[in-house]
């Protein structure tokens, strides 16, 4: 018999059951400006574990996502953003969890709650056929099947069309995506390739990102790829190799991954070629890779309508002009090291990427970076509105956010100096590296580290509307 008091036994219970009855919900969306709904409140995922079952014939995906992750708040309940297809079943450290889905929420009712600090695991099981989604802008994400190929893209929206999970870039974390596909196909996804197993008539291929990732730069790649590794090799003579590279050691710091769909392996044998030799003058031009692999995913014309900076290997729909490949692996860097905060950061993604471009082109085809700002500076289609302001989620990937980004660069750069500005671009990417950041946040960087007030910069070219003075 338990001698103690009825308050003292009150008391040890509530020790034993934690404060989990006082949680709340967590928030259906974190405001992002663009797209409030996206994302969740209330925890932070530390890790995905999917394991997904492909048949190409019929479409349909089978799949198992198990999340861990760290409670931000008490929870008595938490949404996953999730589109199309049903879930079987879910449980919340192995107990059976209520369900309920509303549009693209899907809500999980634990059967104890979950207290502030605790690290969780989630496991949602489920099938279908996964969807195609359609942009603000019209392009399409999500789920892009075409035969037996498939390709899964998720800027800014997509990935929640292929697994469940919080799915807005400031959330980011590592993955293991394990993908089973028909004998004959492969399963391409992002990280490293840790296992390839044959299952009958089927193979198992299973991927390893052990680096903060946000959820719209996974991938998975499903067809007849032609596939080749190499480990920290040698730059290649492939279109744009930089003019100095015949004069110093050619190393580049990661193993290259690339996969090519066999009806574009011809034209794309230059391009894949010049994947390491990108890569080891971007780690001269902005400091070290920020990932353990690298390389590219050049699919069909048809497999997708546009490129897409997937984390460590971009995926391109054929090969493409190489200024195109550069921009793709600038975005490791700019974009999928550095990731914005929300989506009314993009040009932080894009107009770095797009000045990448520039200095690539001024290293390879002696055209000057001022050139290339002039260019843009008479381009209409850059001043339609302000970079760091666009106007509706339809606008995040239209040219002011790209052309006019990059501008805002240069005008920086042409106000402190080379030395100074090459000081804040390496510095920026070395103290938010696998970070999240905003505008305000570069924007006070770059003053601190030039001992500049950049007014004159950030007012006219940044936030302005209309075209200020050349300069």
């Amino acid at each position: 018999m338990d001698q103690r008091t009825p308050v003292a036994l009150a008391l040890a219970l509530l020790v034993l059951t934690g404060c989990a009855h006082d949680g709340k919900p967590g928030a259906a969306g974190l405001r992002d400006p663009y797209f409030p709904r996206l994302g969740n409140g209330g925890y932070d995922v530390r890790h995905y574990g999917l394991t997904l079952d492909y048949a190409p014939a019929s479409g349909r995906l089978r799949g198992i996502a198990e999340i861990t992750a760290r409670a931000t708040q008490d929870l008595s309940a938490f949404n996953l953003d999730f589109a199309g297809m049903t879930v079987d079943s879910a449980t919340v450290e192995g107990d059976k969890a209520a369900v309920h889905r509303s549009g693209t929420e899907l809500t999980l009712r634990p059967r104890d709650g979950i207290d502030r600090g605790d690290t969780f695991r989630t496991v949602v099981r489920y099938s279908g056929t996964p969807e195609k989604i359609t942009d603000p802008d019209t392009s399409e994400e999500g789920w892009l099947r075409s035969g037996s190929r498939a390709v899964a893209l998720g800027e800014p929206t997509g990935s929640m069309a292929w697994f469940p999970g919080n799915h807005h870039p400031s959330d980011k974390a590592s993955y293991d995506i394990r993908i089973t596909v028909p004998r004959g196909l492969k399963a391409i996804s992002n990280g490293e390739l840790t296992d390839e197993r044959p299952e009958g008539g089927r193979t198992a291929f299973t991927w390893h990102s052990a680096e903060p990732m946000a959820s719209y730069l996974a991938t998975v790649a499903i067809g007849p790829y032609r596939t080749v590794s190499t480990s920290a090799a040698e730059p290649g003579n492939g279109p744009g190799t930089p003019k100095d590279a015949g004069k110093r050691p050619r190393k580049i710091s990661v193993p290259v991954f690339t996969a090519v769909d066999p009806t574009v392996a011809e034209e794309s044998a230059d391009l894949v070629a010049a994947v390491p030799g990108i890569i080891e003058w971007a780690e001269r031009t902005l400091g070290p890779y920020p990932f353990s692999s690298t390389g590219v995913i050049i699919g069909r014309p048809r497999d997708s309508g546009y490129a897409l900076e997937t984390q460590n290997r971009p995926f391109l729909p054929g090969p493409t002009g190489v200024g195109t490949l550069v921009h793709e692996l600038a975005h490791q860097w700019f974009g999928n090291s550095v990731s914005p905060k929300s989506w009314h950061d993009m040009w932080l993604n894009e107009g770095f990427a797009e000045y990448t471009e520039w200095l690539w082109e001024e290293d390879t085809k002696d055209v000057p970076v001022r050139q290339s700002f002039d260019e843009a500076y008479d381009d209409d289609d850059n001043w339609v509105f302000p970079p760091a302001d666009p106007p509706t989620p339809a606008d995040i990937s239209r040219p002011p956010v790209y052309g006019g980004g990059a501008m805002v660069l240069h005008r920086v750069r042409e106000t402190v100096g080379d030395k100074a500005f090459f000081r804040i671009l390496r510095g920026w990417l070395r103290t938010r590296r696998h970070d999240n950041a905003s505008t305000e946040d570069f924007t006070a960087y770059a003053e601190r580290e030039s001992g500049r007030d950049l007014r004159e910069v950030w007012e006219p070219w940044l936030y302005g509307h209309g075209r200020p003075a050349r300069g």
